[in-house]
C-alpha cells in the first residue's frame, strides 16, 4: 500500500493543477487503485510569498498540519518560493518534505552541467544558490532589470495570459541565461512551463514540478526512502 501524499497548493492554482497532472501521468498505473492517494489544499489566499512584509509561513504550516490530520504521510509543496518556509512547515506539521528545490538542483547536476540558470523569484533563487553550491555547481541569474521583467511576466501568467508573446518573452529570458553561461536552465517557478516551450531553449530545461512529481511517486510507492523529518 502506497503512502498518502499531501500537497500544499494554490500558489498559484493553475501551477498546482499542472503539478497534479504530472503526478498522475508519472505514476505507473493500470487501474484507478494503482494511483497514489493525494490530499491537496489549493489555497490561493496564502499571503504573497514575494512580499517581504507578508507572513506565509504560519499559514502554510497550518495547512500542512491539516493535511497530516487528514491522513497524509509525506508532504510536497507545489511552489518553489514557498520552500523558503520549508523547515517551519515540516517541523510544525510533523510531515517529512519531498523538497522541490533539492530535487530540481540534483536534476540539473545530472545533465552534466556545471552552471545552471534559474528562472524564478528572488527568494527561490536564493534557495537554488545554496542547493546548487551543495552540488558543486554555479548559479547564473538575470541582471536586476531583467529579473524585474521576469516578475512582470510571471504576474501576467498568474492573471491567465498564455499568449505566444508571453511564451516568446520567457524563452528570451532563458536565452539570456544560456548566453551568460548557463548549461542548464531550471524552471524555478511553477508558472514558467505553462508558457515556455523547452525546445525553444538551447540547453536542457529542468521542470521543477515534473521532477518533484516523479520523486513523489518514487517515495510514495516505496522506491525511494522517505526524507528525514526536520528535527
Amino acid at each position: 500500500m502506497s503512502l498518502v501524499l499531501g500537497v500544499l497548493g494554490g500558489m498559484g492554482p493553475a501551477a498546482t493543477l499542472d503539478f497534479l497532472t504530472k503526478l498522475q501521468a508519472l505514476t505507473p498505473a493500470e487501474r484507478d487503485q494503482d494511483h497514489i492517494r493525494t490530499i491537496v489544499d489549493i489555497n490561493p489566499q496564502v499571503p504573497d510569498r514575494n512580499d517581504p512584509f507578508a507572513k506565509p509561513g504560519p499559514v502554510l504550516a497550518e495547512m500542512a498540519g491539516a493535511l497530516h490530520g487528514a491522513g497524509a504521510d509525506v508532504l510536497a509543496i507545489a511552489c518553489n518560493t514557498a520552500h523558503a518556509h520549508a523547515d517551519l512547515i515540516s517541523r510544525s506539521s510533523g510531515l517529512p518534505l519531498i523538497d522541490m528545490i533539492g530535487t530540481a538542483s540534483a536534476a540539473a547536476r545530472d545533465t552534466g552541467a556545471h552552471r545552471a540558470g534559474v528562472l524564478g523569484t528572488r527568494p527561490a533563487i536564493k534557495l537554488y544558490r545554496e542547493y546548487l553550491a551543495a552540488q558543486g555547481m554555479g548559479l547564473v541569474t538575470l541582471p536586476p532589470e531583467r529579473q524585474e521583467a521576469f516578475m512582470a511576466l510571471l504576474y501576467r501568467i498568474k492573471a491567465g495570459e498564455r499568449s505566444k508573446e508571453v511564451g516568446a518573452a520567457m524563452a528570451g529570458l532563458a536565452a539570456e541565461l544560456v548566453a551568460d553561461g548557463a548549461e542548464a536552465v531550471i524552471a524555478g517557478c511553477t508558472e514558467v512551463l505553462l508558457v515556455l516551450d523547452p525546445a525553444a531553449v538551447r540547453a536542457p530545461v529542468i521542470d521543477a514540478a515534473a521532477v518533484l512529481a516523479k520523486r513523489c511517486v518514487a517515495v510514495c510507492l516505496g522506491l525511494e526512502p522517505v526524507p528525514e523529518l526536520v528535527a
